[in-house]
């Protein structure tokens, strides 16, 4: 009988250890076909989203911060700032103190108001006509400006840039706190972005709030909620339920109590006692911000509180962390903090009444162009936190946080 051969085609049978590695490189390449996706997805998402930048560049750089990459970002930034520093030297636009005016300190009114600003002396010398002078800003209460308005250059080298700065008298204002859907995530709150028509006919201004929570070793608190618990020690924005703030480090300068409406932290003091705090250093690139360390100058912003109560906002280009704390001190603070960082966060707008994207006035001509600063915070697509300040119908005679004390539990909107 003839023996049987098996046919040329067949094969051996599969061990079943090659079936075992087959069957997890196809496993494999689904998830990684399936994650490839996703993350496309997500990127082309992130890139037209305008909550995450005006432009691709910032877009791509939230992406990444969102998905894991956020110290390949930083690097990225780091190298970008550091070889395309701001230019040394040269002169400011001719009208950069155009908006000077000279504040009186001894406004007399039987409204109860704060001493309008002393003069800053600008860190670049001589001084221009009109730097470091203050001017009343927006719209009055009573008959009283709420707020000045002066501008300096960042320092003796970048003579060429300028910073702006806001006085805000808190016995005429209203601090609130907005939080967004993004940053930090939830709600709705009292007071969620964006800004609602209801609170158009008070508002008066309106200015950006710190980064992104995973970067500003802090907590957030708002309408009786601990969305992210409170770091002791952190620089913190701590709002109370009649309006007025404290700018200071939690534990020491402000403490939990039935009157905190909001704490927005966000990294160390960079001022305190009226100096700047020590071991401040324009190379730390951990306790004031590792997104881009304190070296480079970038566009920075920060809010400071003088000895008698008046919040001050700092904005502007070619600041170093070093160069804010000096420009807050020159501002006569006695304690400082950092807000958020580069041009696309750095903002702050003034609006007449009611108040609208379409009649908001950009601090400084340099922020972002076109409408984008003054009427994003009016967008539904608006997902950071940010603060405003509103007119007060009836000033304060005091600072204490028991004035205007309301009865527990959320407040409504105004």
């Amino acid at each position: 009988m003839a023996n049987r051969r098996s046919p040329a085609h067949a094969r051996p049978p599969l061990s079943r250890m090659t079936y075992l590695r087959r069957r997890v490189i196809a496993v494999l390449s689904l998830v990684t076909v399936l994650v490839m996706a996703y993350l496309g997805v997500t990127l082309a998402q992130a890139l037209s989203n305008p909550a995450y930048g005006t432009t691709m560049a910032p877009r791509f750089a939230e992406w990444l911060r969102d998905h894991g990459g956020g110290s390949v970002a930083n690097m990225v930034e780091h190298y970008y700032f550091t070889h395309h520093q701001p230019q040394k030297g040269g002169a400011p636009p001719k009208d950069a103190f155009k908006k000077a005016g000279h504040a009186s300190t001894s406004l007399v009114s039987a409204v109860p108001h704060l001493a309008a600003p002393a003069a800053v002396v600008s860190p670049a010398s001589p001084a221009q006509a009109g730097e470091g002078q203050w001017s009343p800003l927006g719209s009055t209460v009573k008959g009283l400006p709420a707020m000045y308005q002066s501008f300096v250059r960042p320092d003796a080298v970048h003579t060429s840039f300028i910073v702006g700065m806001v006085w805000m008298d808190p016995k005429l204002l209203k601090l609130n706190l907005y939080s967004g859907s993004y940053i930090p995530g939830g709600g709705p709150f009292v007071h969620s972005a964006p800004i609602k028509s209801t609170a158009a006919s008070k508002l008066a201004a309106a200015f950006n709030a710190g980064f992104r929570m995973s970067d500003a070793n802090g907590g957030y608190y708002t309408d009786h909620q601990m969305l992210i618990p409170l770091r002791k020690g952190a620089a913190s924005v701590v709002i109370y339920r009649n309006g007025t703030a404290t700018v200071g480090a939690w534990g020491k300068d402000a403490k939990m109590s039935d009157q905190v409406q909001a704490v927005r932290q966000n990294l160390d003091l960079i001022v305190d006692g009226g100096a700047a705090v020590p071991g401040l250093s324009a190379t730390d690139n951990t306790r004031w911000g590792a997104t881009l360390g304190g070296a480079v100058n970038v566009w920075r912003s920060g809010i400071g509180q003088s000895k008698d109560g008046a919040l001050v906002y700092i904005g502007g280009p070619s600041l170093t962390i070093t160069a804010l704390a000096d420009l807050f001190l020159r501002a006569h603070c006695v304690r400082a903090m950092e807000l958020d960082i580069n041009s696309d966060w750095v903002q702050f707008a003034s609006y007449a009444q009611p108040a609208s994207g379409a009649n908001g006035k950009k601090l400084l001509d340099s922020m972002q162009p076109g409408s984008s600063t003054q009427d994003r915070y009016f967008q539904s697509w608006w997902a950071r936190d940010f603060f405003t300040q509103s007119l007060r119908e009836s000033p304060l005679s005091t600072l204490s946080p028991t004035a205007s004390a309301k009865p527990s539990g959320p407040s409504k909107a105004h």
